[in-house]
């Protein structure tokens, strides 16, 4: 069996421009745990999830450093709490959004998308064609149904 049998072909989606309010929205309103986001031209560009909205919630982790002879020494990456604050603070989809997304073509077979979905811990693997642009989406719920 291969993707485009299974998966969802009607995909809300939303762009790096909406805002983090439009995406709880979308996803309260259609009782879903992540969007895809695409540009103008409907190609994939990252991914937005439940998990991306509630760093707001999360309390920001400061970096352990020492000081020798003037000079700070960090033990622990200080980017990381950049990218932490910047994703606390956000306002719009391009703040928050993971751009690494994991995807398959329609013509792949299910056992791929499943296979994606269990090492990369994810819910969703959105469906492409070869130029990146989003034709459908792939659940676990997809999957499971499409063993009964």
């Amino acid at each position: 069996m291969q993707v485009k049998d299974i998966m969802t072909t009607e995909v809300i989606t939303v762009h790096k421009e909406t805002t983090i309010k439009e995406v709880a929205r979308l996803l309260i309103e259609h009782r879903i745990s992540g969007l895809p986001v695409v540009d103008e031209e409907k190609r994939l560009i990252g991914v937005v999830t439940e998990g991306d909205l509630i760093y707001a919630d999360k309390k920001l982790h400061a970096p352990a450093f020492t000081e020798i002879l003037g000079g700070v020494i960090f033990f622990e990456n200080p980017k990381q709490m950049g990218e932490d604050l910047q994703k606390m603070t956000a306002y719009k989809v391009s703040g928050i959004m993971t751009t690494e997304v994991f995807s398959v073509r329609e013509d792949a077979a299910v056992e791929d998308a499943a296979t994606i979905m269990v090492e990369k811990g994810i819910n969703r693997v959105p469906v492409v064609t070869k130029d990146k642009t989003l034709v459908g989406i792939v659940s676990r719920q997809d999957i499971i149904r499409s063993m009964v």
